[in-house]
């Protein structure tokens, strides 16, 4: 759990450094170049209520990062799609946020191949745990 909160705190700092929040980051990896997504499923793919995705979609448009559009074939609904600046942001911010922190450059190839294993077993438990039963 220490590293962990180490990791996030560290992860927490260089995204301040760019002038973004984990939140924003997470906004930022939900939209692809070129893919505008509605409102409503970043929302729910964010697991928040439409007012905080606002609140979200608000700073980074402040920022330039993103844009507001209508859907085509439904003017009503709002995508939210990267702007050129956005498309160079998540990049700057994936490269910085998957560099791997000093702890796990000293680890030796066994030992990282050992943690690469466990940590796989844990994504598939949690995978099968997450799964609707059948019954």
């Amino acid at each position: 759990m220490g590293f962990g909160q180490a990791q996030w705190h560290r992860a927490s700092q260089e995204l301040h450094k760019i002038g973004l929040t984990p939140g924003h980051l997470k906004l930022l990896l939900l939209l692809e170049p070129g893919h505008p997504r509605p409102m409503g499923a970043l929302a729910q793919d964010f697991s928040c209520d439409a007012s905080t995705m606002t609140w979200l979609v608000d700073r980074l448009e402040e920022r330039g990062l993103v844009e507001r559009r209508g859907m085509v074939g439904d003017r009503r609904v709002k995508t939210v799609a990267l702007t050129t600046a956005g498309i160079d942001m998540k990049e700057r911010a994936h490269a910085q946020m998957f560099e791997p922190p000093e702890e796990l450059l000293a680890l030796d190839r066994r030992t990282l191949d050992a943690l690469r294993d466990a940590f796989s077993s844990m994504e598939s438990a949690r995978g099968a745990h997450a799964a609707p039963s059948s019954a």
